[in-house]
Formats: C-alpha cells, structure tokens, sequence
C-alpha cells in the first residue's frame, strides 16, 4: 500500500476539492437541511455517498469506458439528471408558507428513503461526476495499480463525500442559522428550487469535453 500512497492521496485531494465545488449537490444539501431537517441533509450526504461507490463500481468494471466512447449513453445520463434536478426545483418552487405561527424552527420531515433518494440520484445522473470518475480512472489511476487498492481508492471517496456533505447539513441545520430562516422558508426553499432548475438546464445544455 506504501507504494501506491503518492496516487492515493493524489486520488484524494483531486476528489476533495471536487466534492467542495458548488453544484447540485451542495444546493439539494442546503435545502434538505435548511428547508427540512438535520436528519434529512444527513440522509441525503448518504445518498450522495452510495451515487460515489456506483461510479466507483462501473468505472472499475469496464463500463465507464462504454460510457465515455458512448454519445447516446451519455446524453441519456445527461438528460435523466437535468430532468431529475428540474423536478426537484419544481417541487420546491411549489412550498407554501408555514401554518405553523410559533417562532421556533419547525421541523419538516420528507422520510429517511426519500433522502436518500435525492441524493442518490442526483449525484448518478451528473454527467459531471462521470466525467470526473471517468478521468480519475483512465488519466490518475494507473492501469497497473490492484483491484483492492483501486477498491480502497473508491471506498475512500464514498465516505469522504458523506462526511463533508453530513458536516454540511450540520451546521446549516444549527438552530442558530436556521432560526432566521423560519419566516421566510417558504421563499428559501423557492429560491433553492429556482438553483436546481437553473443547474438542471444548465446540465441539460452542457457537452462532454
């Protein structure tokens, strides 16, 4: 393992500053957090985290080559995602004020499954995070290095993206910087909405390069 820990932490550090990118994935983070709950920002940093071993998973088994010479694939994977982070954004352009007139934060609750789910798939369908794992893969990860260390690698960047985005729906969630936003959620959670449609058209317009 010592031989291989100049890629590992090259793998690491490229992953990192990629995961610390604004992009779909920190606006579904701030508005699970903020508009819901800490538990649904949480569940949602999970979801993100299971997308990662999936890209880790199909690049290591020779699909991410099909993918990357595939213009139809791709563009599938490019659509579905747009289309999934228009929905969201719809759905959160939707949100009503609270009923609720008490000053205290109000605790939504959109289901443990559901969170998951919207991490899990918007970090899938993101034709960006393919094409980061696609490169990873072919241009850092030499061909030479062992599966288990290859399996180390991906294991590593699953657990680093859930740590991040979980630290992120934490302190977004702290009553101290939620309680501003209770009188206004309803507009927080529109205008996050609005960010995920912008992203999702900007998703649906992009090209691989």
């Amino acid at each position: 393992m010592i031989n291989y820990l100049p890629e590992f932490l090259t793998v690491a550090a490229l992953h990192f500053l990629a995961v610390m990118s604004p992009g779909p994935d920190f606006v579904l983070i701030s508005r699970n957090s903020l508009a819901y709950s800490r538990k649904n920002g949480v569940y949602a940093a999970l979801g993100l985290a299971l997308g990662i071993m999936v890209h880790v998973i199909y690049c290591l088994v020779g699909i991410g080559y099909i993918i990357s010479k595939s213009i139809l694939i791709f563009s599938a994977i490019k659509l579905l995602g747009a289309g999934y982070l228009i929905y969201i954004g719809y759905k959160s352009l939707r949100a009503q004020p609270s009923k609720n007139d008490s000053t205290e934060v109000e605790h939504k609750d959109m289901g443990a499954l559901a969170s998951i789910k919207n991490g899990f798939l918007t970090d899938l369908l993101n034709p960006k995070t393919t094409l980061f794992f696609l490169a990873l893969f072919t241009q850092v990860i030499k061909p030479n290095t062992p599966m288990a260390i290859k399996v180390a690698y991906g294991m590593e960047m699953s657990i680093m993206t859930f740590l991040w985005f979980a630290a992120v729906a934490i302190v977004l969630s702290h009553s101290r910087i939620k309680q501003p936003f209770t009188k206004v959620q309803h507009y927080m959670e529109r205008f996050m909405g609005a960010a995920l449609i912008v992203l999702g058209l900007k998703v649906a317009l992009s090209k691989a390069k």
